[in-house]
Protein backbone atom coordinates (compact mmCIF):
# COMPACT_ATOMS: atom_id res chain seq x y z
CA UNK A 1 0.00 0.00 0.00
CA UNK A 2 1.25 3.39 -1.30
CA UNK A 3 1.60 6.68 0.86
CA UNK A 4 -1.32 7.83 -1.20
CA UNK A 5 -3.51 4.90 -0.65
CA UNK A 6 -2.50 5.12 3.36
CA UNK A 7 -3.76 9.30 3.35
CA UNK A 8 -0.51 10.30 3.61
CA UNK A 9 0.07 13.09 1.24
CA UNK A 10 3.32 12.70 -1.20
CA UNK A 11 5.82 15.09 -2.01
CA UNK A 12 7.50 16.56 -4.74
CA UNK A 13 10.49 18.25 -5.40
CA UNK A 14 10.39 21.62 -6.96
CA UNK A 15 12.51 24.08 -8.01
CA UNK A 16 12.64 27.57 -7.14
CA UNK A 17 13.62 30.32 -9.46
CA UNK A 18 13.80 34.19 -8.52
CA UNK A 19 13.61 37.41 -10.97
CA UNK A 20 15.01 40.28 -9.14
CA UNK A 21 14.24 42.92 -11.50
CA UNK A 22 11.29 42.90 -14.74
CA UNK A 23 14.27 43.20 -17.07
CA UNK A 24 16.56 40.45 -15.04
CA UNK A 25 16.83 36.55 -15.76
CA UNK A 26 15.58 33.87 -13.88
CA UNK A 27 18.12 32.38 -11.15
CA UNK A 28 17.63 29.08 -9.45
CA UNK A 29 17.85 29.45 -5.90
CA UNK A 30 17.30 25.86 -4.50
CA UNK A 31 14.76 23.20 -3.69
CA UNK A 32 11.98 22.12 -1.22
CA UNK A 33 9.54 19.80 -1.09
CA UNK A 34 5.99 20.18 -1.32
CA UNK A 35 2.96 18.55 -1.70
CA UNK A 36 1.41 20.62 -4.17
CA UNK A 37 2.42 23.89 -6.67
CA UNK A 38 0.32 26.02 -4.25
CA UNK A 39 2.32 25.13 -1.20
CA UNK A 40 5.56 25.26 -3.06
CA UNK A 41 4.59 28.93 -3.63
CA UNK A 42 3.96 29.68 -0.42
CA UNK A 43 7.11 28.05 0.91
CA UNK A 44 9.36 29.36 -1.09
CA UNK A 45 8.04 32.67 -0.59
CA UNK A 46 7.98 32.46 3.03
CA UNK A 47 12.00 31.30 2.69
CA UNK A 48 13.32 33.14 -0.05
CA UNK A 49 11.82 36.68 0.41
CA UNK A 50 13.12 36.81 3.44
CA UNK A 51 16.40 37.12 2.48
CA UNK A 52 16.50 39.36 -0.16
CA UNK A 53 13.50 41.80 -2.56
CA UNK A 54 12.87 40.38 -6.10
CA UNK A 55 10.36 41.08 -8.70
CA UNK A 56 8.97 37.59 -9.43
CA UNK A 57 9.13 33.74 -8.25
CA UNK A 58 8.58 30.80 -10.13
CA UNK A 59 8.36 27.28 -8.75
CA UNK A 60 8.48 24.37 -10.90
CA UNK A 61 7.90 20.66 -10.31
CA UNK A 62 10.94 18.48 -10.71
CA UNK A 63 9.89 16.54 -12.92
CA UNK A 64 8.13 18.56 -15.73
CA UNK A 65 11.90 19.75 -16.59
CA UNK A 66 13.13 18.57 -19.16
CA UNK A 67 16.56 17.96 -19.91
CA UNK A 68 19.06 16.24 -22.40
CA UNK A 69 19.72 12.84 -21.59
CA UNK A 70 23.23 11.89 -20.29
CA UNK A 71 24.19 9.62 -23.27
CA UNK A 72 23.31 13.09 -25.95
CA UNK A 73 25.16 15.85 -23.64
CA UNK A 74 28.37 15.01 -26.43
CA UNK A 75 26.52 16.15 -29.37
CA UNK A 76 26.54 19.61 -27.50
CA UNK A 77 30.59 20.26 -27.85
CA UNK A 78 31.36 22.42 -30.38
CA UNK A 79 32.98 21.75 -33.75
CA UNK A 80 36.88 22.28 -33.79
CA UNK A 81 35.93 24.22 -37.77
CA UNK A 82 34.07 27.37 -36.19
CA UNK A 83 36.35 29.49 -34.11
CA UNK A 84 35.81 32.22 -36.79
CA UNK A 85 32.19 32.61 -34.49
CA UNK A 86 34.35 33.47 -31.68
CA UNK A 87 34.30 37.03 -30.37
CA UNK A 88 37.94 36.43 -28.71
CA UNK A 89 39.36 38.65 -31.68
CA UNK A 90 37.78 42.21 -30.17
CA UNK A 91 40.06 41.94 -26.82
CA UNK A 92 42.65 43.62 -29.29
CA UNK A 93 40.35 45.91 -31.18
CA UNK A 94 41.29 49.08 -28.88
CA UNK A 95 45.11 49.01 -28.90
CA UNK A 96 44.65 48.27 -32.71
CA UNK A 97 42.24 51.54 -33.33
CA UNK A 98 45.05 53.54 -31.18
CA UNK A 99 47.94 52.79 -33.58
CA UNK A 100 45.84 53.79 -36.45
CA UNK A 101 44.87 56.55 -34.19
CA UNK A 102 48.87 57.40 -33.87
CA UNK A 103 49.51 56.75 -37.08
CA UNK A 104 46.61 59.12 -38.58
CA UNK A 105 48.05 61.68 -35.80
CA UNK A 106 51.55 61.83 -36.88
CA UNK A 107 50.49 62.14 -40.78
CA UNK A 108 48.22 65.17 -40.03
CA UNK A 109 50.79 66.73 -38.09
CA UNK A 110 53.62 65.88 -40.63
CA UNK A 111 50.77 67.73 -43.52
CA UNK A 112 50.19 70.29 -40.53
CA UNK A 113 54.09 71.56 -40.80
CA UNK A 114 55.12 71.03 -44.54
CA UNK A 115 52.17 73.36 -45.33
CA UNK A 116 53.32 75.62 -42.93
CA UNK A 117 56.69 75.48 -43.89
CA UNK A 118 55.51 76.26 -47.99
CA UNK A 119 53.67 79.70 -46.25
Amino acid sequence: MSNHEKGIPSFDVYEVFSQKSPTAHFIHQFSLLAPNPEIALAMARENFLRREPCHNLWVVRREDIHMLPVEDRPYLERLGNKTYRETKGYGELVSRWRKHQERYDAWKKAEQDTGERGT
